[in-house]
């Protein structure tokens, strides 16, 4: 089973963009690799993050399907929603969502499990 957003088509795009996954030692590599992860730039005394535009194809594909998850997996709405009510703006929660995909992903390969979804944690009071 994959995770959800995830169909075959995204599967394969994101299999011939990234290619083996041991190429990248973590998921922050490989967010990195994506653009997915803001890069610190200073000038002078001024400071600013910024997204870094490396591999689009690999960006596309997580967007995508972070997009796709919203509309199909509550989890993923759970936490979509729960950035939206933090202040972020649609594209802000999106790729916070798409970062947590690749984090999700990068697991799964790296320690070669199939995906298990988890009913979401519940806060007894």
């Amino acid at each position: 089973m994959q995770p959800a957003g995830d169909g075959a088509i995204l599967t394969a795009e994101f299999i011939a963009s990234v290619g083996n996954i041991r190429r990248f030692t973590s998921a922050d590599a490989l967010a990195a690799a994506s653009g997915l992860a803001p890069v610190l730039t200073q000038s002078g005394k001024v400071r600013y993050s910024r997204a870094r535009n490396r591999r689009r194809q690999i960006k596309r594909v997580f967007c995508q399907a972070a997009f796709c998850s919203i509309q199909c997996d509550p989890t993923s709405r759970a936490y979509y929603d729960r950035k939206r009510a933090e202040g972020k703006r649609h594209h802000q929660a999106l790729i916070a969502l798409a970062r947590r995909k690749i984090n999700v992903l990068y697991a799964l390969l790296r320690d070669r499990q199939p995906f298990q979804a988890r009913p979401p944690l519940r806060l007894v009071a």
